[in-house]
């Protein structure tokens, strides 16, 4: 679907390493695998801010016969060693390590978010906040803090973040008065549940999210059901955001007919439109290592989010190559547009992906799609 307003905002090249919170600690040269998957918000003054996720690595991760990462340690940055044998290197980010009977990875990069404030249509960047980064601060952050989300309900502003290490994949919950300046929560859902997304509204009172349980084993539906057994995108309630209830009916699932969403996850916070909550998402046609990300939509019922009002099967977004040829020398994957972010923009929606795996691409996107 072609959009009149459709850019890259912030590339690799864009961001200074020399204000990294990993700068001058590592002994070794490192550069910006990619800096994508923005959360997006309005903030007071009027102008935009994406939360960046910026993945450092290291330039020459394999040396001395081992493969290396970046670990977060007692307030500073180290290198681990693996040996090279014991390591599959095909997917260039992560390594996988062989001989441990379950899988089990370590990542070619580090993760952390830059604020980066744009003017109030999305198109121009005003600021980078690199004083106002989040970094890992604890064990359970300390393979980096990736893909935030953003929601803003009644005056406080909420961020879900997945945080990575080896005690467990979880997500973490940052707060703010004003949309610029974050304080750590706390961890609000254990173990790979990715892509927590904040309802931008109550519903009775309550707090709403989607969430995406992962697992490596799914039960199958029946032969003859409309739905395909995989990651799908759940909900939750809470009565403070912190302490999450799953709820009992299902959230958004893979259509059997289709394997174009043969994965799924939640992509956008839902946000109230005339309707009902309008989310965009992620689906995922299986395709080599990484597969092909598109960005879809659903609208769901304004009291109960477990029922689907209205969805599209044509994709919202796709990857554009014309958007990233000149940064073609970067690239690393292809096929992928992970969409992050929403803000309203009068009579269209401001939305922000990540392209590629690589930058930051804002698009403009008529309301009148979704009526």
């Amino acid at each position: 679907m072609k959009h009149a307003v459709d850019k890259l905002v912030l590339t690799p090249d864009d961001v200074d390493l020399s204000r990294s919170p990993l700068a001058g600690q590592l002994g070794v040269e490192t550069y910006v695998l990619g800096a994508f998957n923005p959360a997006l918000t309005r903030l007071p003054n009027g102008n935009l801010l994406m939360m960046v996720r910026v993945a450092e690595a290291l330039r020459k991760p394999v040396f001395d016969g081992h493969v290396h990462n970046i670990r977060w340690c007692d307030g500073r940055y180290v290198l681990d060693a693996w040996p090279l044998g014991a390591a599959d290197t095909a997917d260039p980010r992560k390594f996988l390590l062989q001989g441990n009977g379950w899988k089990v990875m370590a990542l070619t990069s580090l993760a952390w978010l830059l604020p980066v404030e744009l003017t109030p249509d999305g198109l121009e960047v005003v600021a980078h906040h690199y004083d106002r980064a989040i970094a890992p601060h604890a064990d359970f952050q300390m393979y980096g803090v990736e893909d935030a989300r953003i929601s803003k309900v009644g005056d406080r502003w909420f961020m879900t973040t997945c945080s990575v290490s080896p005690e467990r994949h979880s997500t973490t919950l940052y707060t703010s008065d004003n949309g610029l300046d974050w304080t750590f929560a706390d961890i609000v859902l254990d173990h790979q549940n990715k892509d927590m997304l904040i309802f931008e509204g109550r519903i009775d009172g309550q707090y709403w999210a989607q969430t995406r349980p992962l697992g490596d084993l799914y039960f199958a539906y029946p032969p003859d059901s409309e739905w395909r057994a995989g990651p799908s995108i759940n909900l939750a309630s809470s009565p403070d955001a912190l302490h999450w209830k799953p709820y009992r009916k299902p959230g958004i699932r893979p259509h059997a007919a289709t394997v174009a969403t043969a994965r799924m996850g939640g992509g956008t916070p839902p946000i109230l439109t005339d309707r009902g909550w309008l989310t965009l998402w992620h689906g995922v046609e299986p395709k080599e290592i990484v597969g092909i990300y598109r960005t879809y939509w659903s609208i769901l019922d304004r009291d109960d989010p477990g029922r689907t009002i209205a969805t599209d099967h044509t994709p919202l977004l796709e990857a554009n190559p014309d958007l990233t040829r000149p940064i073609e020398h970067q690239m690393y994957v292809r096929d992928v547009v992970f969409t992050t972010g929403i803000a309203d923009g009068g009579d269209r929606y401001i939305v922000a992906s990540g392209e590629a795996d690589l930058a930051c691409r804002i698009t403009h996107i008529s309301k009148d799609i979704f009526r």
